[in-house]
């Protein structure tokens, strides 16, 4: 009755005008010319990302205030980005959706103080931001204005890290300056064949370095997801992208003062998994993959791997106990032998980290013979890198549980979630091999004269290292110093940590009051 009574009002009928004209992008023809490229509009990824019907536009009649460069006369509605808050399973989401249709997707001052707006508004209320990404950069008709425009964004990122998850998915161009807003989320999902992103494009690295590189080799989604581990997902198309944005937030809670969101799990939580007991080989040095272990201990079909391609000797990921959203690391056996290295410390690092941001419970699975040796690791920092693991555990409140599945050698074992960085509960299998170093390492160093002085040195090294195995490369001499907490059958891990976890379920800890902590950067 309300709407009939509007009709024929002719200030009604232009609100429809402006709002029709707005949904309208930047005309016909390029919104045809996105799609030609397998790309959906800005309006159209929102409803793709958020439950139907839930979107609210918000800020859709807002244009850019710059008169160089014939710009007074290319006013669009909307200054190319749709901002608003939906939701996603039931729960308030705040999206913003770049409109490469309108000036390429550019951001100027208007186009960022519209994001500007929806961030401040999800850190008042505590709801997850997930910004569509799909612009050329700075809007270059602005000069520096569109510079400070992007430093607003930037800044909020950074007020918003830690108080309410930040997504980004990238879905077209993000070069130059704009890569930044996204690099300060807290993940990054890129669609393979239309995503990139980079400092500096081709043409000018071809300038200044003489290197030839294409788009996609520079910045595509599979170079940063398997080589440079910007991205944490690399989507088959951008619908793919929305899906996994979708299902990561059903793991985190809309912000950091929340517990994640719970479901009703129909896997037993005391079920055991008697092919456990055969994951591990007998024979210490051959490998084994440690998702084999994960994916029985966890709820069926809950596992849901983070950054797969990069750094792949060491697993991390989000999965369900008994329904609880928990976050998972372990060290790969497959992979380098499961040793730490650079890269890998910093993404379960990075991963560690976030999960403490909100609340996500850590289980992790150690299979460590030690840090990955080498000149290049040790130029290149494995003592600084390393140290931001140990680091990040340490400083991380929420529960911690630990399994140690088979090798724990040296630092390694500190760094991994052992008792002494404060592992809530730590538990090891009859396979777990706990030491300084491993027997081929440590028989040498100790028994060297009587080695030396052996009729078959060879023979009576293994006879050493036989005896070192037995005595030292096991699980009860740390569980007789109160180091674990038990000893368990593979099977029964299952039960073991769901147990665990509950009994956590309440758990308070306190760290001494400071600015922040510095960690080795």
């Amino acid at each position: 009755m309300f709407l009939a009574a509007m009709v024929g009002d002719e200030r009604v009928e232009d609100l429809r005008r402006r709002k029709a004209t707005a949904r309208l992008g930047g005309g016909k023809d390029r919104v045809d010319a996105q799609r030609a490229k397998g790309k959906q509009t800005a309006a159209e990824r929102i409803e793709s990302l958020v439950d139907p019907g839930s979107f609210v536009e918000l800020d859709p009649f807002v244009e850019h205030r710059t008169t160089d460069f014939g710009m007074d006369k290319k006013r669009i509605p909307g200054d190319g980005v749709v901002t608003g808050h939906g939701t996603i399973d039931g729960r308030p989401v705040f999206v913003f959706s770049q409109d490469f249709t309108i000036f390429g997707g550019s951001l100027g001052e208007m186009h960022a103080n519209k994001i500007v707006k929806i961030l401040d508004l999800a850190m008042k209320v505590g709801a997850p931001v997930i910004g569509l990404i799909d612009s050329g950069g700075a809007r270059i008709q602005e000069g520096v204005i569109s510079l400070g425009g992007y430093a607003e964004v930037f800044f909020r990122n950074v007020l918003a890290s830690g108080v309410v998850p930040q997504i980004s998915a990238v879905l077209g161009p993000s070069a130059g300056g704009a890569v930044y807003s996204p690099a300060m989320t807290d993940f990054i999902v890129m669609a393979k064949g239309t995503s990139n992103m980079f400092i500096t494009g081709p043409e000018v690295i071809k300038a200044v370095t003489g290197e030839s590189v294409t788009f996609e080799a520079l910045g595509g989604a599979q170079t940063h997801a398997a080589k440079s581990g910007v991205a944490h997902f690399a989507a088959e198309d951008e619908k793919d992208a929305l899906r996994i944005v979708r299902r990561l937030l059903g793991y985190l809670p809309s912000n950091n003062t929340e517990a994640p969101p719970r479901i009703t799990s129909e896997d037993d939580p005391d079920r055991m998994d008697v092919d456990l007991a055969g994951v591990v080989p007998r024979e210490s040095k051959k490998p084994y993959d440690i998702r084999d272990v994960i994916t029985r201990v966890v709820d069926r079909g809950s596992w849901f791997e983070v950054q797969e391609s990069w750094a792949a000797n060491i697993v991390v990921g989000f999965a369900r106990l008994d329904g609880y959203a928990v976050g998972v690391v372990g060290n790969q056996p497959k992979i380098l032998a499961g040793t730490l290295d650079i890269n890998s410390s910093i993404k379960a690092a990075r991963f560690v980290r976030t999960c403490d941001c909100f609340n996500v419970p850590l289980l992790t699975f150690v299979d460590v013979p030690g840090f990955l040796p080498g000149t290049a690791q040790e130029y290149g920092g494995i003592i600084r890198n390393g140290a931001k693991l140990l680091f990040a555990f340490s400083e991380a409140t929420v529960p911690k549980v630990t399994v140690i599945t088979r090798k724990a050698y040296g630092g390694a074992y500190d760094v991994m979630c052992s008792k002494h960085i404060r592992g809530d509960f730590n538990f090891a299998w009859p396979t777990a091999e706990i030491a300084v170093m491993g027997p081929e390492g440590a028989v040498p160093i100790i028994f060297k004269k009587e080695i030396e002085e052996a009729k078959d040195p060879e023979k009576r090294e293994q006879e050493l290292v036989a005896e070192y195995r037995e005595r030292f490369a096991n699980p009860y001499i740390a569980a007789r110093m109160g180091y674990l907490d038990d000893v368990i059958e593979p099977p029964e891990t299952r039960p073991r940590v769901i147990k665990a976890f509950a009994v956590l379920r309440t758990k308070k800890e306190t760290r001494p009051s400071k600015k922040h902590g510095n960690i080795p950067l």
